[in-house]
């Protein structure tokens, strides 16, 4: 918690930007901080298809998730892949609540 406000880090699959950002701003019309990714390699920004890039980029959500009481995750038609698997992951062992987009 930052003062009132819950933080909420975003996790899942760049190729669902959309979802992304309609979370993003749902769950922020709720009253919460939301964290999100800072690239969608899966959606056009090729940036982040460089390997090297690609590692700083999971290592520095994982970092977002240090900063968060929880992680929301988007799971479009139950999809879940490595990247997002590793996060939840994490989140177990740091003790952090996980919600789902689809359950």
């Amino acid at each position: 918690m930052v003062g009132k406000y819950k933080v909420i880090t975003l996790c899942g699959s760049t190729k669902f930007k959309d979802e992304f950002l309609n979370q993003q701003k749902k769950l922020t019309l709720e009253g919460n901080i939301v964290i999100s990714v800072g690239l969608f390699g899966h959606s056009g920004d090729s940036e982040a298809l460089d390997e090297k890039t690609k590692l700083m980029l999971d290592d520095m959500h994982k970092r977002k998730i240090d900063m968060a009481d929880e992680i929301f995750v988007i799971n479009k038609n139950g999809y879940i892949g490595s990247s997002t698997k590793s996060e939840i992951e994490y989140a177990i062992k740091t003790n952090k609540k996980i919600n789902y987009l689809e359950n």
